[in-house]
């Protein structure tokens, strides 16, 4: 239908990586078993909390979002900043591969194939974004930028395994709607088409 498919209007950005917010609970369990070495990319990586977090782990972190002041953010860390509009660009990283990919509180739906060809195998992809249900607690509230019931589940489960999946409510770090997925690669690797890339 031509809708948009993703929240990451300034105020939203903002509001969730203001003051030094913390790492995700979420992603910092999953992070405890990633070892040193591992190539990692943090999607929309907003104030850098979870690409510091991965890059204090030892591992090599590239980190993407479309704010260029936040470069200044990685400075003196194993972090490599990449400026790119995700939503009106092509995919910045060309056939680049990782073994950890994440995500939150990003949700831009055409890039779904981007990041299933992006993890290598035996890569893990760990996302959390709001979901269906989120208006009653605050922003995001259009439904364009919530996760369907299972959405995530649909999206990633057919053809990757399973380690974890949540959708519902969460008291922490405040009252929201969430949908929380870890999968692990464990297909072939897919290729992306050059038609969906840059370098």
């Amino acid at each position: 239908m031509g809708c948009p498919s993703s929240f990451d209007a300034s105020g939203d950005r903002a509001e969730r990586d203001a003051g030094g917010s913390p790492p995700s609970l979420w992603v910092e369990r999953w992070a405890r078993g990633v070892p040193p070495g591992s190539r990692v990319l943090d999607v929309a990586c907003g104030g850098g909390r979870h690409a510091l977090l991965f890059a204090q782990r030892g591992c090599t972190v590239t980190a993407v979002d479309r704010d260029r002041t936040l470069a200044s953010a990685f400075e003196n860390s194993n972090v490599k900043f990449v400026a790119a509009d995700l939503e009106a660009a092509p995919w910045p990283l060309g056939n680049a591969r990782f073994d950890v990919i994440v995500v939150t509180h990003y949700l831009h739906r055409p890039l779904f194939p981007m990041l299933r060809a992006a993890l290598d195998l035996g890569g893990m992809l760990i996302y959390e974004t709001f979901s269906a249900g989120n208006a009653a607690f605050g922003r995001p509230t259009n439904p364009d930028f919530l996760l369907n019931p299972r959405e995530l589940l649909d999206e990633f489960g057919a053809d990757m395994h399973v380690i974890a999946f949540e959708d519902g409510f969460t008291a922490q770090p405040k009252p929201a709607m969430v949908q929380r997925i870890v999968v692990r690669n464990l297909g072939s690797s897919a290729v992306l088409p050059s038609d969906l890339c840059s370098l």
